[in-house]
């Protein structure tokens, strides 16, 4: 895959933390061999997190994210701690950067502590060494043996010392980053597993004022790609020509697979001896979130006069006079429930810490999120009690065939 090709949710992210001044902007530049992140010998260098989209050998495509320091001072200093924080959400791999010349800070072992709390592999990169007369990793693991750092925490699998400056150890990092990426990272299909090579796949997408003008959306391209993958067949079709699509085929197609906004009429249009599902319900499987959306939908059931509802998507764009997020899915609920229902929106990174005035959470597919970013929003909403579903989901649910899009997931109820 291409440096222009990968969308940035399939890239590993790769999360860079640490005090001002460890070298985090100079360690990344080393790894990249990139003049990437601003360099300076001013504390505090870096403000705010900056994502990078590139190729790092031997992972292939990766988003690296500068993060400001964790000793950052006064009011914006600690806002600005509290984004390092929150890039944890979207980290595959956090890399910990130490100054090897004094011994690991409050700051560090808290962080780390973070990291280990959510789960994410990482590695501890003490840098500076060309400045010391340094100890091997084992020799260091051995020296802090007395600090408040748990044992385990540091092995000599995830701790290294490198020198941004003069490039040493560097090329061992590369290597040790990418050993921390978890293999089942690497298997993941949003719908080759379910797939036979030369199955035919019909992909119903409505070409709309909504619709981009000249492209696909994301999660059909990504669709497509992983059908192709499989050594499958994708037709590509518009609802309005679904039923003569199938009357050409020479062939039964394994599944069609439909944009949400058109689930009503693909589904009358569909034999009943077909598979049918839709973008929508894909991505939350290849997120790992199909089967508490299922449940949150069900919520649509018990809302109340007067119940907010979030509606959240992971991208921004332009929105057009027929939006499927603000204003044909509030349209649809409010129709479905009979309720007065207020509705509140938000794009991109935008999701609330509070999530307790909402009787419901409304999440798009979340194809430009990472799975682990995914994943910590439900568990968010999961930890608050606020139930959570996605536009796909819902839009089935209230047109009576969620159960009917679900077949392919015999393991889901």
């Amino acid at each position: 895959m291409g440096l222009n090709t990968t969308p940035s949710a399939e890239r590993i992210h790769i999360g860079i933390f640490g005090k001002r001044n460890a070298g985090k902007s100079s360690l990344i530049n080393a790894i990249t061999g990139q003049s990437l992140a601003i360099v300076s010998d001013i504390a505090g260098t870096t403000t705010d997190p900056v994502l990078k989209a590139m190729e790092l050998l031997p992972l292939g495509p990766v988003v690296m994210i500068d993060t400001p320091g964790l000793d950052d001072e006064g009011e914006l200093g600690q806002l600005r701690i509290q984004k390092s924080y929150q890039i944890l959400n979207k980290t595959d791999i956090a890399v910990l950067v130490t100054d090897a010349s004094s011994p690991m800070t409050a700051e560090d072992i808290a962080i780390l502590g973070r990291i280990r709390e959510k789960g994410i592999p990482y590695v501890v990169a003490r840098n500076k060494i060309d400045t010391i007369e340094t100890l091997s990793s084992s020799e260091f693991i051995k020296a802090i043996a007395d600090t408040p750092i748990p044992d385990g925490w540091l092995t000599e699998q995830n701790c290294i010392s490198v020198s941004a400056a003069t490039g040493k150890n560097i090329y061992e990092l590369k290597e040790m980053i990418a050993k921390q990426v978890p293999a089942e990272n690497m298997t993941l299909k949003i719908v080759g597993d379910l797939l036979k090579p030369n199955d035919v796949v019909v992909l119903v997408v409505p070409i709309d004022s909504a619709a981009p003008k000249g492209r696909l959306i994301l999660p059909q391209q990504q669709t497509i790609r992983d059908i192709l993958e499989a050594g499958a067949v994708s037709v590509v079709t518009r609802e309005t020509e679904l039923k003569e699509t199938l009357a050409s085929l020479g062939k039964k197609p394994r599944m069609v697979i439909t944009d949400s906004q058109a689930f009503k009429q693909v589904s009358a249009d569909t034999p009943e001896n077909i598979y049918l599902t839709s973008f929508s319900i894909l991505f939350a499987r290849y997120k790992g979130n199909l089967e508490s959306n299922v449940q949150g939908a069900r919520m649509l059931e018990r809302l109340k006069d007067g119940d907010k509802i979030l509606v959240s998507e992971g991208c921004t764009h332009h929105r057009q006079c027929e939006d499927i997020g603000t204003v044909k899915l509030p349209r649809w609920i409010r129709n479905y429930t009979g309720k007065e229902l207020e509705f509140v929106f938000t794009s991109g990174t935008e999701f609330p810490a509070d999530l307790s005035p909402y009787a419901l959470i409304v999440h798009c597919g979340g194809c430009t999120l990472s799975e682990r970013e995914m994943k910590y929003r439900l568990k968010c909403a999961e930890d608050q009690q606020i139930p959570m579903t996605n536009y796909g989901i819902a839009i089935a649910y209230m047109n009576g065939i969620l159960d009917r899009s679900l077949e392919p997931f015999p393991d889901i109820v």
